[in-house]
């Protein structure tokens, strides 16, 4: 029995179905539509398919009112509430029943091969779905009383969680002579070359032209009138030469220009 406050979905519809009285079987085999009065049938109307729970409506109704001829609720497919004859496809047998309980057999058929067919498939799909439903609540019945996993922290119990906290290496630092460390050469620059020797010998003129300028700064210049318009110089006592420039002898000169 369909349970309370489920609602009721249809399953298909078809607008023309023909439905016939059948004799009684008297035997086990199979129902054949050739035995019915098929150009007769007794009934003409429309029939819809509906489902409410688990169960499936099999209703016949007028085609322009809609009022219920016969209906017959199906349980299960195919079973005895519903049956296949064995010399056509387009026809069935029914098993209706009242509200009184009372139950009878009927024949139903379709004139169209393809709405005999959407009926069987409809049937079909519910009841598939039926067996699902069944299987998946046994399945979690099973899982709910079976034993549970205990996952949870026992009294006392802790633990530990080591969290970026892994060990760092020590990168070896380069060794000079004498255990010292050598320094990185500066970021982004350039380390200038030695000076050349060119250069050191200008520095060291340089520094002796300051020298003799200082030691001049105290001497006396005597002028001739007599000479030339510059005058004479006296040379100082001493000069100082470079290390690096070899010293020259000085060639005798009647001019009075210190030869550097």
């Amino acid at each position: 029995m369909a349970a309370e406050g489920e609602y009721e979905s249809i399953l298909c519809m078809k607008p023309d179905v023909n439905v016939y009285r059948i004799p009684p079987r008297a035997s086990n085999r199979a129902y054949r539509a050739a035995d019915w009065k098929l150009d007769t049938p007794d009934w003409t109307g429309r029939m819809r398919v509906t489902a409410k729970g688990q169960v499936a409506y099999v209703k016949l109704e007028d085609k322009v009112s809609g009022e219920l001829f016969a209906q017959a609720p199906l349980r299960e497919y195919p079973g005895v509430a519903l049956e296949t004859v064995s010399d056509s496809s387009r026809y069935f047998v029914l098993r209706i029943e009242d509200d009184n309980g009372r139950s009878a057999f009927i024949g139903v058929g379709f004139g169209d091969r393809g709405d005999a067919f959407d009926f069987n498939v409809a049937l079909q799909d519910h009841f598939k779905w039926v067996k699902q439903d069944t299987e998946f609540s046994k399945s979690a019945q099973l899982g709910d009383s079976g034993p549970k996993l205990d996952l949870g922290f026992k009294e006392g119990q802790t633990i530990t969680l080591n969290i970026g906290q892994g060990k760092k290496r020590d990168k070896p630092r380069p060794q000079g002579a004498g255990g010292f460390g050598l320094l990185p050469p500066p970021p982004g620059g350039k380390i200038a070359p030695p000076p050349s020797s060119g250069s050191s010998n200008h520095n060291i003129e340089t520094d002796c032209l300051l020298e003799l300028d200082s030691s001049n700064s105290n001497t006396v210049v005597q002028s001739n009138a007599s000479s030339d318009l510059w005058g004479d110089f006296s040379a100082p006592a001493s000069l100082c030469v470079p290390s690096s420039v070899p010293q020259q002898s000085q060639p005798q000169n009647s001019g009075n220009w210190i030869q550097f």
